[in-house]
Order: C-alpha cells, then structure tokens, then sequence
C-alpha cells in the first residue's frame, strides 16, 4: 500500500478485506418511527389484511429500516465516526418483518489514498441468513477533529 498522508485518512485508511458488522432486532414500533420521518404509510406495512394477500404473506418493515443498520456500521464501526454514504446501489431481496434480528454487514473492496473514500461491500441478512439486501456502497469519512 502507497504512503496515505495522515491529513487524508488521519485515523488511519481501511484495508482492504476488513470488515464490520452489527445485529439489532426489529420492532412494529420501528414502522412507526420510520413512518413518523418519511410519511410511508404503504397498507404493506400497517394492514395485515392486505398483507397477508401479497406474496410476503404479512406485515414487512420499510425499506428504510432495513438499510438503516447500515448507516449505524458505517457511522460507527466502519469505516466509522465522521463517515456519509456518498452513492449505494442495494438490491432488496426478501423482505423483514417485525421480530426478526438482522445484521448489517460491511466490507472494505477499496480505499482511496487522495481522498478519504472508501467503497464497501454491503449486506443484511435475517436471522434465518436470508439476505434481504446486497449491494456495494462508497463513502466518504471527514476528520471530526
């Protein structure tokens, strides 16, 4: 790895291949909140009747519950403090309800050396270790000092 000066990454640059993780379980009250700060009010996630007709067979979280454990790996594990979420290209694959524990995985494909950038592998998988999203993610960490 080339010389990264310590005003570009000043915690030091992610390696490649290092990763992170961090599980959390998912309550109904997590719709609401979610809710609350979108305004989603989608029956998929409030009508169990309707629910129950589609092909999840029940109440599903929001979307935005799902990718939200990301932001907290990235934010607070990896690369960590100070870090945004410039572009991510997820693909939702199964859906999360209410009840399950899902991890939010990370891992380093790639660190810039002029800029503190970084490009992640991404993933949540439930419980079960159904994957319910992949995708890969670059962000960006500025300094907090």
């Amino acid at each position: 790895m080339a010389n990264v000066p310590d005003d570009v990454w000043p915690g030091g640059m992610p390696a490649v291949g290092q990763m992170a993780e961090r599980s959390r379980k998912v309550h109904r009250s997590d719709i609401e909140h979610f809710t609350d700060i979108s305004g989603d009010r989608n029956p998929l996630h409030y009508d169990e009747a309707v629910a129950r007709r589609t092909r999840f067979g029940e109440i599903v979280v929001q979307g935005g519950v799902t990718s939200a454990i990301l932001h907290a790996v990235v934010a607070e594990e990896l690369p960590g403090p100070g870090t945004v979420f410039l572009q991510v290209n997820w693909n939702f694959k199964a859906p999360v309800r209410p009840g399950d524990t899902i991890t939010g995985r990370v891992e380093v494909l790639e660190g810039r050396s002029d800029k503190p950038i970084t490009t992640l592998r991404t993933s949540v998988t439930r419980d079960d270790r159904t994957v319910v999203l992949e995708g890969d993610a670059d962000c960006y960490t500025m300094p907090l000092a």
